[in-house]
């Protein structure tokens, strides 16, 4: 089922005369405006990787990856029905979420016919009661009736290895390893690793030295 925040984005980024739900090269397309291919991408940049890697051969193409920043929770008594309240998310993303979705997808982005459009996004989702029959809500109960773009809080175009290391230019040792940069960013261990092995396979970041069990980076 398509959004109202997918069609909202498809419309932003293509406008209305763009060709809409195109079959090309055996793949469906959500637009085509000025000879380039837009794909608004909710989901993991993996999915679409091999998609993206072949029709590069012969296009260029615009990814828009919207990043839930923001969230209002909007509760229903049934799809349709009336709306029992209204609370917002305690989940809230970030850009260096991107990350996250990137370790599958650095064998295709950098690439020169190849933009990916990074929005932090605040949304409105509307949800009611799933399994039928059921009336009372339950920790993950529930069937998600659609969302819907409130506001565009950032926007990063990213084309290029050095676009991407600029979203986590922070201050650092050099050389540097993951725990200084995960203390640095304020994200987990793990997270950093990620990034840096991200960084690390685009060529912005080169491994320079151990310590102790540590490896050592440093910015290309």
């Amino acid at each position: 089922m398509e959004t109202s925040l997918h069609r909202e984005l498809k419309l932003l980024y293509a406008g209305h005369k763009a060709q809409s739900e195109v079959i090309l090269a055996g793949y469906r397309i959500d637009a085509i405006a000025r000879g380039r291919l837009i794909e608004i991408q909710h989901g993991s940049l993996g999915a679409i990787r091999d998609k993206v890697r072949n029709l590069l051969q012969t296009h260029r193409v615009t990814i828009v990856k919207p990043i839930i920043a923001t969230k209002m929770l909007v509760k229903k008594a049934a799809k349709g029905g009336e709306v029992l309240c209204r609370r917002l998310s305690p989940k809230r993303g970030r850009l260096l979420d991107l990350f996250d979705e990137m370790v599958h997808f650095t064998s295709v982005f950098p690439h020169r016919g190849l933009t990916l459009e990074v929005l932090l996004v605040e949304v409105e989702e509307s949800r009611y009661p799933g399994h039928g029959r059921r009336r009372r809500w339950r920790n993950g109960d529930h069937e998600m009736e659609d969302q819907r773009l409130v506001a565009i809080h950032g926007k990063h175009r990213l084309r290029t290895a050095a676009d991407l290391a600029r979203l986590v230019r922070c201050p650092l040792p050099s050389p540097f390893h993951t725990a200084h940069l995960a203390e640095s960013l304020g994200v987990r261990r793990w997270s950093a690793q990620r990034i840096v092995y991200c960084l690390q396979q685009m060529g912005s970041l080169g491994q320079v030295g151990k310590a102790g069990n540590a490896r050592l980076y440093r910015f290309a």
